[in-house]
């Protein structure tokens, strides 16, 4: 599998990001999230897999770039208590 680099909306590049592969996919780089609480909310966790937290404006930053007409820059509207993109 190859990536490319779509974006970043920390400094110096440093997690979170977002890349695509060449199967069609997204591949998210981000924390790792171990709180023992949230873990509990995730539903059917396979074997391999893990959860990663990244800003919601790395979301809908990376959508207003890559998706015809940017029309994706408000999918995920900010809240209060969501982690800065820069935090």
């Amino acid at each position: 599998m190859r990536m490319r680099f779509l974006g970043s909306t920390s400094e110096a590049g440093a997690c979170p990001t977002l890349y695509e592969t060449d199967r069609g996919t997204i591949v998210v780089q981000g924390l790792e999230v171990t709180d023992a609480e949230a873990l509990a909310d995730l539903r059917d966790v396979l074997p391999g897999e893990t959860a990663v937290e990244v800003p919601r404006e790395l979301i809908t930053e990376i959508a207003r770039r890559v998706l015809p007409g940017g029309g994706a820059a408000n999918a995920f509207p900010t809240s209060g208590g969501t982690p800065s993109a820069t935090a």
